[in-house]
């Protein structure tokens, strides 16, 4: 299938910023008013996993960059490099300086979920790996990410590509708990059998 595209570089569309510059470890506080997004929290099929997003409180003065729905996370160090576009925050939240927060910019015509999509996919994949710096662990710099390139199709054809991805999403999840109800099964069927065998 041959969708006619465009060629853009990342900063043409996006605007970047790192993530919450926390000094250490983030403190995890019961009172505070800040959820703080970190890898752990972020899954590429599943998005954000509010739930188990701690609280803390902001020590610095600098206003911080909000997350907001549609929002595009990218893990920018580690083994993995890989995007997720997020829904709208429970509560007020931050990400940590692992991720870079991307942005679509108001002009731009081109979905977050697609841009999450399509920074996920073997071909922009293969551009990561050859920006990559670093011996002991990869990472991605700023400048670099911003020069990558987007091929961007129309609107519709962006939401047709999203749509798709989101039904393969479904699709998976469905087999794997599928494959966990017949594995559960047949345990079932063993244990009783080695009852019967006493």
């Amino acid at each position: 299938m041959t969708i006619g595209a465009k060629f853009y570089s990342i900063c043409e569309l996006v605007s970047l910023q790192s993530g919450y510059p926390f000094r250490g470890s983030i403190e995890e506080s019961t009172e505070g008013g800040t959820l703080a997004v970190q890898m752990k929290d972020v899954d590429p099929d599943q998005g954000v996993n509010w739930s188990g997003v701690i609280r803390t409180s902001l020590a610095g003065r600098k206003l911080p960059g909000w997350l907001k729905a549609g929002d595009v996370l990218f893990v920018s160090k580690g083994a993995r490099f890989y995007a997720v576009c997020i829904d709208e925050p429970p509560s007020a939240a931050v990400c940590s300086p692992h991720f870079f927060l991307l942005q679509v910019l108001p002009r731009a015509a081109l979905l977050p979920a697609f841009l999450a999509w399509q920074i996920n996919q073997p071909p922009f994949q293969r551009q990561l790996q050859q920006a990559a710096e670093g011996s002991s662990q990869l990472s991605i710099r700023r400048p670099v990410l911003e020069s990558l390139t987007l091929s961007v199709p129309s609107l519709a054809d962006q939401q047709r590509i999203v749509a798709l991805a989101d039904l393969a999403r479904r699709e998976r999840r469905t087999l794997h708990q599928l494959i966990h109800n017949r594995e559960q099964q047949l345990q079932a069927l063993a244990e009783g059998l080695a009852q019967a065998a006493h």
